[in-house]
């Protein structure tokens, strides 16, 4: 945590007649909670003018103080302000005063001659059951509410996709919580765009710091991660700070975790587990204040049942997870992404934006875009860049997709066998009314266009000719 940041987000409110005992406790749950947003309050007469005036994540209020007593407000405070927690810390140790707090409301009761690192873990607990109730409400309200505006955080996607648009509620939802985020998707799909429009939502006057972790040696992982301290290895000549230092108060983004070696995962799990972490050669802990947000295009479950991945690990990744569907599954927004493509890339090489062709978007819808987005991005660069003027020529397109049969085994190699996908009634028909189904079937979704029917049928413009007459 840098000097300036303040946890939590909304402060602590200490309400109690001895400034001693105040003092003493907010010094308690900075040390040992790294809590340093906290109000004091030593008149019982002002806690209702404060709450009208501030906003609070948390109340810790003494029952016995001149004026008003605890008890009192305890009531006025859950009637008025029922969703900030209250936790008595009472110099009275009496039961039947704990059970009726309870019963007016108050979230838990310490008495002030308990151990002190009791009552800091308890007021730690408290605060964040409370975040997580935040964090439910806030997600019910936001996928509730799908006409939401657009957040300029995601400015950077286009899309009319509906599922895009579930993803963007479900990030402003969770924006606040201090929990990872999981993001799976194939490549291309926009997994560091996701994590950047997080960042963006969260924090975009923190640290942005990207690391990609494959083929990372343990080592390397750890003094990327870490840093390390003056003398802690050969060539170590001076302290360097780590990655996760770097990204305080911001976000760290792992990306492709899935190749992370087993050893490194033990250090990961350990960082979300304990929220702390070692440099290299030092045996004093640092407090990890970043949000970490990681990403793979791997099956981690798979990989776990494979032994190469921890299980342990795996569950704590998947705290918030998002999963972004492949272009395949959003053909709303073939369009619009194409027509974006050729106006940014005209754009960056100085051309006039082209004339699409109409059979420009069948060809394209009838392709299973391993490569996703990124793929249509690169498939309209390079038509752009050797396109001299007038109707954009679909040469280029027809050549990235390939044959037929490239595309067969290209669907085969994701889907599996692609004979399971046919499904036929007890009376099979003939091989000329396949082919004749087939033929009709490649026509529709060419839109008529025998060129582009042929090649998803594998045959020649000729050939196919032949058999529609």
């Amino acid at each position: 945590m840098s000097a300036n940041a303040c946890y939590p987000e909304k402060p602590v409110l200490i309400v109690d007649d001895e400034p001693a005992w105040s003092h003493s406790l907010a010094l308690s749950l900075k040390v040992t909670a790294e809590i340093n947003h906290v109000i004091s309050c030593h008149d019982s007469r002002d806690v209702m003018g404060l709450l009208e005036k501030n906003d609070f994540s948390l109340i810790l209020l003494d029952l016995t103080m001149p004026h008003i007593n605890g008890e009192t407000l305890l009531e006025k405070i859950s009637e008025t302000y029922p969703d900030i927690p209250v936790v008595i810390i009472s110099g009275m140790n009496q039961v039947d005063t704990a059970i009726r707090c309870v019963k007016a409301g108050a979230a838990d009761f310490y008495v002030k001659t308990d151990e002190r690192e009791r009552v800091v873990t308890g007021i730690v607990r408290v605060l964040k059951q409370n975040q997580l109730q935040l964090e439910n409400q806030h997600l019910v309200e936001q996928l509730l509410q799908q006409d939401a505006e657009k957040n300029p955080a995601f400015s950077s996607f286009v899309t009319n996709s509906a599922k895009m648009r579930g993803i963007f509620s479900y990030l402003r939802a969770i924006v606040r919580s201090y929990e990872p985020i999981l993001i799976i998707g194939e490549s291309g799909t926009g997994k560091e765009l996701i994590a950047r429009g997080l960042h963006q939502l969260r924090c975009p006057d923190k640290p942005w710091v990207a690391i990609n972790v494959a083929g990372l040696d343990d080592m390397v992982f750890s003094d990327t991660l870490f840093g390390h301290i003056k003398g802690a290895y050969t060539g170590a000549d001076q302290n360097r700070k780590g990655m996760i230092e770097e990204a305080a108060d911001g976000v760290l983004f792992l990306d492709e975790i899935g190749d992370l070696s087993m050893a490194s995962q033990v250090k990961l799990l350990r960082l979300l587990q304990e929220g702390e972490y070692y440099p290299l050669g030092s045996d004093q802990p640092y407090k990890c204040k970043a949000r970490i947000v990681t990403a793979t295009n791997q099956n981690l479950s798979t990989k776990e049942s494979e032994g190469r991945f921890r299980r342990d690990l795996h569950f704590r990744l998947c705290s918030h997870r998002v999963e972004l569907p492949p272009l395949r599954e959003r053909p709303e927004d073939l369009a619009s992404l194409l027509t974006f493509f050729l106006a940014e890339a005209a754009e960056s090489m100085e051309k006039k934006k082209p004339t699409v062709p109409p059979e420009l978007l069948t060809l394209l819808s009838t392709y299973y875009f391993p490569g996703n987005v990124r793929e249509l991005r690169a498939m309209v660069y390079d038509a752009v860049s050797i396109h001299p003027g007038g109707v954009l020529s679909m040469s280029r397109f027809k050549a990235a997709i390939g044959s037929n049969n490239q595309q067969i085994k290209k669907i085969n190699d994701v889907t599996g066998d692609f004979s399971a996908q046919v499904q036929f009634s007890d009376a099979l028909p003939t091989l000329k009314e396949i082919s004749q189904i087939l033929i009709n079937e490649a026509m529709l979704r060419s839109q008529g266009n025998q060129s582009i029917a042929a090649r998803m049928l594998g045959v020649t413009p000729q050939a196919l000719s032949k058999r529609l007459k």
